[in-house]
C-alpha cells in the first residue's frame, strides 16, 4: 500500500483518482488543487508517491515536478496528461518523473503503474 499525494487543477480529476487507488488498497494522504498547494502538502504530508498533473492553472507540472525532486531527489512521482506530446513526456522523465502516463488511462493501468514505481 502506498501514501498517495494526488494533484490536480479538476476536481473531479482528482476524486476520479482517488476511488480508483483507494479500492486498489492505497490510502491518499492529500489532494492538492495548484502546485503551490502540491509543495506544501509534499513537504508536510511526505507522501511515498505523487500523482501529479502536467497542465494545472499556476505553475505547470513540470514546475511542481523540478521543485519536489529539489525537495526530494528521490521522489516518486508519475506525471499525466492528456497531451501525448513526446516532447512533454521526454522532459517530464528527464526532470525526474518515474512515469508518463497518458489521460484517459485505463483503472488498471493506474494501478499497475503505482504498483510498479514502488516496487522499484
Amino acid at each position: 500500500m502506498a501514501k498517495i499525494l494526488i494533484v490536480d487543477d479538476s476536481a473531479f480529476a482528482r476524486h476520479s483518482l482517488q476511488r480508483i487507488v483507494e479500492d486498489g488498497g492505497h490510502e491518499v494522504i492529500g489532494r492538492a488543487a495548484d502546485g503551490k498547494q502540491a509543495l506544501l502538502l509534499f513537504a508536510s504530508l511526505q507522501p511515498e508517491l505523487v500523482t501529479l498533473d502536467y497542465l494545472m492553472n499556476g505553475e505547470c507540472g513540470d514546475e511542481v515536478l523540478e521543485k519536489i525532486i529539489q525537495i526530494d531527489s528521490n521522489a516518486k512521482v508519475i506525471m499525466m496528461s492528456a497531451m501525448g506530446d513526446p516532447g512533454i513526456q521526454e522532459k517530464a522523465l528527464k526532470a525526474g518523473a518515474k512515469v508518463f502516463l497518458e489521460k484517459p488511462y485505463e483503472h488498471r493501468d493506474i494501478l499497475k503503474v503505482i504498483d510498479q514505481v514502488m516496487a522499484a
